[in-house]
C-alpha cells in the first residue's frame, strides 16, 4: 500500500514538474519521443517483429538477392523492402542493424560518461595544477578528430590481428574507441557544472561536517550536475551513431555478417547506381531519421534545462 502511495505521489509530482510542463506544450519533442520510442522498441525486440534472421545463414538464398521493394515492379510479398545482395530481407536486417547501432551509441556514451564525469568532478572540485593538467589533456584530444584517431587504431587494431579476430570483437574495440576519444566533452561540460556547484552554501557545509572529497563529489555535486550531462549525453548517442555508421562505411566498423546501419549502406554503395537503390537508401533514411529524432530530443532536454550549464 504505501509502495503504491509512493509511486503514486512520484508520478503526480512528475506530472506537475516543469519538464512534463514544457514536454506537453512541444510537439516536436512529443513526435521524436514517439519516433524514437518506436525505433528503439522495434530494435530491441527484432527477433520477434523481424521476419527473418539474417544471421541465418541457412534461409539465405543467392537468388533471392537484390529483389525491390514490394511496391516496385519485380518485388516480393515476402520482402518488404526487398533484399540486400546476400538475398537477406532488407527490412529483418535493418531491424537487426538498428540494434547494434543503438547499442554500440549507448554503450560507448556510457563509457564517456564514467570517463567524463570521473574528470569533470575531479578537475572542477580539485582546481589548480590538478585542473589545468585534465583539461590540457582533454584540450589535446579534442584536437584530433574522433573520426581520424578511430580510423588508425582500426587499421592498425586489423592489421596487427586479422580481420577474424576484429570481427568477433568489432563491437567492443568500436564501443572502446568512440568512448575513449570523445570523453572531453563530457568532462568540460562537467567541471563547468561543477565549478558552480563547489562555491554554493551546501558544499560548505558538508565540508564542516567532515565528509571527504568523494563523498562531496559524487554524493551532494553529482546529482545536481545532472541536468547537463542528460543533456550532453543525449546529443552525443547521435555522434557515436554517426562515427560507427561512417566508420562501417569505410569498412572499419561491423562485418557484414553483423551488419549495423552503417555496414549496410557500404554494402549497397556499390549497386546504387546500377538501379538496386533501396539497398543504401532505405538503411540509410532509417539511420537520418533515428540520428535526426535523438538529436531533437537533446535539443529539448538543452531548451528546458539551463541552456547556460550546456556552455563552458
Amino acid at each position: 500500500m504505501n509502495d503504491s502511495t509512493s509511486k503514486d505521489s512520484k508520478f503526480q509530482r512528475f506530472l506537475a514538474s516543469d519538464f512534463f510542463y514544457h514536454f506537453k506544450r512541444d510537439k516536436l519533442a512529443i513526435i521524436s519521443t514517439i519516433i524514437f520510442l518506436i525505433l528503439v522498441l522495434l530494435a530491441i525486440l527484432s527477433p520477434l517483429v523481424a521476419p527473418y534472421n539474417p544471421y541465418d545463414l541457412q534461409i539465405l538464398d543467392i537468388m533471392d538477392s537484390e529483389m525491390p521493394p514490394v511496391w516496385q515492379q519485380g518485388g516480393d510479398p515476402r520482402f518488404l523492402l526487398g533484399t540486400d545482395d546476400q538475398g537477406r530481407d532488407l527490412w529483418s536486417t535493418i531491424l537487426y542493424g538498428m540494434r547494434v547501432s543503438l547499442m554500440i551509441g549507448i554503450l560507448a556514451v556510457l563509457l564517456q560518461g564514467v570517463i567524463g564525469i570521473t574528470i569533470g568532478l575531479v578537475a572542477g572540485y580539485v582546481g589548480g595544477r590538478t585542473d589545468n593538467l585534465l583539461m590540457r589533456i582533454a584540450d589535446v584530444q579534442l584536437s584530433f578528430s574522433t573520426l581520424m584517431v578511430a580510423i588508425i587504431i582500426l587499421a592498425i587494431v586489423q592489421s596487427a590481428f586479422g580481420s577474424d579476430a576484429f570481427n568477433q570483437w568489432a563491437m567492443v574495440i568500436l564501443i572502446l574507441i568512440i568512448g575513449l576519444a570523445e570523453w572531453p566533452q563530457i568532462a568540460r561540460t562537467v567541471r563547468s557544472s561543477v565549478l558552480a556547484e563547489k562555491e554554493k552554501e551546501y558544499v560548505d557545509a558538508a565540508k564542516v561536517m567532515g565528509f571527504s572529497p568523494i563523498r562531496i563529489m559524487f554524493k551532494h555535486i553529482l546529482p545536481n550536475c545532472l541536468s547537463p550531462i542528460f543533456v550532453i549525453s543525449t546529443v552525443q548517442i547521435a555522434n557515436a551513431i554517426i562515427t560507427e555508421a561512417s566508420l562501417s562505411f569505410l569498412g572499419l566498423g561491423m562485418p557484414v555478417t553483423e551488419p549495423s546501419l552503417g555496414s549496410l549502406i557500404s554494402i549497397g554503395k556499390q549497386y546504387l547506381f546500377s538501379g538496386s537503390w533501396w539497398i543504401t537508401l532505405i538503411p540509410g533514411a532509417f539511420l537520418i531519421v533515428l540520428v535526426i529524432v535523438i538529436n531533437l530530443l537533446g535539443d529539448f532536454l538543452r531548451d528546458t534545462f539551463n541552456p547556460k550549464l550546456y556552455k563552458d
